[in-house]
This record gives structure tokens, C-alpha cells and sequence, in this order.
């Protein structure tokens, strides 16, 4: 989980969707909606649309986010085990000044 974290854009991602999506929330939306998101995220680091996806990968495969595709939408979520570990190891999230929705995705 650490050496996920490990790397600041990683870290970035992780927090801006806990501070979101917070324990035992998700975000439900399309494929369109994760790429628009991930779009952003880009625009928003300075990195290629396919780095921030290959850091959801990572996130994924070391168990920080959860991602499962229900038909043509796709459920993003934080385990709230996980969730709290990391709490304890980095302190407070910030508040999100956006509201997750299946529409901003």
C-alpha cells in the first residue's frame, strides 16, 4: 500500500478520492465518466491521460481503490479498512470542494 503511495501523483489521486468518496461511499459511472475524471486528474497534474490511468492500476492492483464494472458502468470505491490504515499512517484528508455524482463522474 506504502510504495503505491509512494509516488506523489499516486498520492494525489488517493487522496483527492478519499477525501470524495470518504468510508463506504463509491462512485457509480460510465467508462466515459472514469476517462473524463481521469482527463481531468491529467489536465490537472500535468501527466498524459494513459500515466493517470496506469496510476489507477496501480491503486487498484495494491488494493487502495476498488474498481468493478456492473454492465456499462463502472463502481469506484475505497475499502474502508483501507481507508482507515492509511488515516492512521497520513493524518486527515482535506475536504473535497466537489461533489462526486454519476454525472460529473
Amino acid at each position: 500500500m506504502f510504495k503505491a503511495l509512494s509516488n506523489p501523483h499516486r498520492l494525489t489521486i488517493f487522496l483527492k478520492l478519499a477525501s470524495c468518496l470518504g468510508i463506504n461511499s463509491s462512485l457509480d459511472t460510465s467508462d466515459e465518466g472514469i476517462e473524463q475524471c481521469q482527463l481531468e486528474q491529467a489536465k490537472t497534474l500535468g501527466l498524459a491521460p494513459s500515466t493517470v490511468s496506469n496510476h489507477y492500476k496501480e491503486l487498484r492492483d495494491s488494493g487502495l481503490i476498488r474498481m468493478e464494472r456492473q454492465g456499462k458502468s463502472v463502481r469506484c470505491w475505497i475499502d474502508p479498512l483501507t481507508l482507515a490504515l492509511a488515516r492512521s499512517a497520513l493524518g486527515p484528508f482535506p475536504a473535497c470542494t466537489e461533489h462526486a455524482d454519476s454525472d460529473k463522474g
